[in-house]
């Protein structure tokens, strides 16, 4: 299925003007919106072709991330699947490796490093980048287990706040102030889907972040 997806996932990319394509400069707004929907009519495309619509939701997703920073649809962690995952970061490994009318291609261990630094940002998933650098020839090193894109100062708030901490609370552990931890809090809680603090806690616990709460 994800190979499948893989094959047809840029389709959408013929309902945006060549000229925003091949402009050799910064987009405007305007431009970045209309490359911006392209994931969103490939969906349109794939939907109508009977032996591809088991593949067009994923295929669409190419360019969501962990964090909900992607696009179309601004996903979460929490909503996307490992296909989505590996896709994703399939995709942006070898976008960094072709040539782009803005700038020349990069070398693959340069592709390498912006796929970790994406992981550390929170964007793409670790396990699935990992996946893809080994089938692209690369050394490989194992993931440290970080569900949902989470970071590392991410996954600290969340035992924390399974621990029954306040926000208060964190950000004195942390040296922080209260509002940075209420956004690190805030962040997580949109990563992982969960609304409240019993469902982060019970999220920690289930993906054994927390041995207990």
């Amino acid at each position: 299925l994800t190979r499948r997806a893989g094959h047809v996932h840029d389709l959408g990319r013929i309902g945006v003007s060549n000229q925003i394509w091949s402009k050799p400069g910064p987009l405007t707004a305007g431009e970045f919106e209309r490359v911006r929907l392209h994931p969103y009519l490939t969906v349109r495309i794939l939907s109508q072709v009977p032996g591809l619509r088991s593949v067009a939701q994923l295929a669409g997703n190419h360019h969501e991330c962990l964090d909900g920073s992607g696009y179309p649809r601004g996903l979460p962690g929490s909503a996307l699947g490992l296909p989505d995952r590996i896709l994703a970061a399939a995709v942006s490994y070898q976008s960094a490796c072709e040539p782009r009318p803005y700038r020349s291609e990069q070398s693959p261990e340069t592709a390498m490093r912006r796929l970790r630094d994406r992981v550390t940002a929170g964007e793409l998933d670790a396990a699935a980048v990992e996946a893809v650098l080994h089938a692209a020839g690369h050394r490989t090193r194992r993931a440290t287990i970080r569900p949902d894109g989470l970071t590392p100062r991410e996954v600290d708030v969340l035992r924390m706040v399974a621990r029954g901490m306040s926000n208060k609370e964190i950000a004195q552990t942390l040296v922080i102030s209260t509002k940075t931890a209420r956004n690190h809090v805030e962040r997580t809680y949109a990563k992982i889907g969960a609304c409240n603090r019993i469902g982060a806690s019970m999220y920690a616990l289930r993906h054994g972040l927390v041995d207990s709460i």
